[in-house]
């Protein structure tokens, strides 16, 4: 490093010379051109006795000015190209000096922790507190946010769609499993090895030897990436026979992998309070329970309220009526099917005063479109599968969410002036966007939207029938099923015509 240091100086020091010599050069060619004619012997003209007129003299004003002009616009050029190449000089110097602060503050270089420069640690770190990973950012609407995206060790759950685009990524693209085996690997070391700043105690296995976590006891993990400070990895991993989950969160600030926190989580206790608006939804509710019942839930609560159906009025009587204080809560519709591992990230993902779950929930379409081919559509559990034409991310609903009651209270809840459908959800989304609470914003495969025919009241505002038209049409079918609905009559005619083709020929 002393040796590149001192290549650096020296460069730096023949380009101060060298520009020195330029500006010399610039001011010697100025005073040559411009100081007056000194040659004593040069004749004058009309001295000698000869008649002169007044057009010679205008002449050898003309030929006096051209040349001069002549000289000038040379000498511009010359100027013009001299402060090119010192410009480009002051950019080589520039660029010299930036190598040498790089050299200096260690950016760029490669090696163990004792050999790394604290600069580098420094701007590392620097990085961290930069990006939204101990505390949330304040956002200015709910585009701001720079949702997860979702991955085991097989899958990865993918959240930005398109029309090339599967929500499951199967098998992962050999680029991004690199990189979520290298993540993983580096979770296990950080929990496996553990520095003293390390919130989790050293665990004893079945038979007193020191518990160590592997591959398969990875759950499951999320990732996002803020393009100017590095990407972001939350882990999870759990072993068989235990209840405590094991987090570390790891950052990439475009360099080496930094622990932020490794934490043990126990969630024996964590209870949850699913709370669920209804207004006469009877079958919906009957299929909602039955999927309740099968995970050995129990302790119901019923709240009747005698007034016009509005959700954000219903969840927040849900909210208020718990009275044995602080509870995670989950906002839930009763066309949700969850699973009990879906209620486990719900306990992992949000934290009082710190995080607040939006898990981006599978939207299921028409199952008479999907399954048309078959007599009757199969099982509820069998439609359950996260493929394009089943289903669809989506990701413009905001109404699951698992938050603590204190934050919900905190916030000010549901904004009571929004009546009938919608927009709720999305004004207590952007409060929390406005706020210093972290949104975990992920797809979660443990949650599905069955779907039901929807009805576009009359009385709803033209900007709420807008959205509720819009839903509708994209909870029907995928666009290859619609399509085909679209130009079935096209298909028929040509399937028509092609069976007249074939007997036509047949005949002749």
């Amino acid at each position: 490093m002393p040796r590149r240091g001192l290549i650096l100086q020296t460069r730096t020091h023949w380009l101060l010379l060298g520009l020195a010599l330029l500006c010399s050069l610039v001011l010697f060619l100025y005073l040559l051109e411009c100081a007056p004619q000194t040659d004593g012997n040069a004749p004058l003209p009309g001295v000698v006795g000869e008649n002169y007129g007044k057009e010679y003299y205008q002449a050898l004003l003309q030929e006096q000015e051209e040349h001069y002009q002549t000289r000038a616009t040379s000498l511009k050029r010359q100027i013009a190209q001299l402060k090119q190449e010192l410009q480009e000089m002051s950019e080589k110097m520039r660029s010299l000096q930036e190598r040498k602060s790089v050299g200096a503050n260690g950016i760029g270089y490669q090696g163990n922790k004792e050999q790394t420069p604290s600069d580098l640690l420094e701007f590392l770190h620097s990085q961290i507190d930069k990006a939204e990973v101990s505390i949330g950012a304040k956002l200015p609407s709910e585009y701001g946010v720079i949702p997860f995206e979702s991955f085991t060790l097989m899958k990865v759950f993918q959240l930005e769609m398109g029309l090339t685009r599967h929500p499951e990524e199967k098998p992962v693209r050999k680029d991004k499993r690199d990189e979520l085996v290298e993540v993983i690997e580096a979770g296990l070391e950080v929990i496996n090895n553990p520095d003293e700043d390390d919130e989790q105690e050293d665990e004893d296995g079945p038979l007193g030897e020191k518990m160590v976590f592997n591959e398969n006891d990875f759950i499951e993990g999320y990732y996002r990436t803020e393009r100017d400070k590095g990407t972001q990895y939350e882990l999870f991993f759990k072993k068989a026979d235990l209840m405590e989950y094991r987090h570390v969160t790891l950052f990439r600030p475009f360099g080496p992998l930094m622990k932020v926190k490794s934490e043990m989580i126990d969630i024996t206790r964590s209870i949850i309070n699913i709370i669920v608006p209804l207004a006469e939804r009877t079958e919906a509710f009957v299929q909602f329970m039955q999927n309740f019942s099968e995970s050995n839930f129990h302790n119901y609560t019923l709240v009747s309220l005698n007034e016009e159906f509005n959700r954000g009025r219903g969840l927040n009587v849900g909210a208020r009526a718990w009275d044995k204080g602080e509870v995670l809560m989950f906002f839930c519709d009763v066309d949700i099917y969850f699973s009990a591992e879906f209620l486990n990230s719900c306990r992992l993902n949000a934290e009082p005063g710190k995080k607040v779950f939006y898990p981006v929930v599978f939207s299921l379409y028409n199952p008479a479109i999907v399954y048309a081919s078959q007599d009757v559509p199969p099982p509820v559990e069998q439609q359950l599968v996260h493929k394009k034409d089943s289903g669809f991310w989506r990701d413009f609903g905001f109404g699951m969410t698992c938050q603590y009651r204190s934050d919900f209270l905190t916030i000010g809840g549901f904004d009571m002036e929004v009546k009938g459908w919608g927009g709720e959800d999305v004004h207590l989304y952007r409060k929390y966007l406005h706020g210093d609470l972290i949104v975990i914003r992920t797809p979660v495969p443990g949650l599905f939207h069955l779907w039901h025919e929807k009805r576009c009241a009359d009385e709803l505002t033209p900007e709420q029938y807008r959205m509720c038209i819009q839903s509708k049409a994209m909870n029907e079918a995928s666009h290859s099923h619609l399509g085909m609905l679209v130009f079935r009559e096209e298909i028929e005619t040509h399937l028509h015509k092609q069976a007249y083709r074939t007997n036509s020929e047949a005949v002749g």
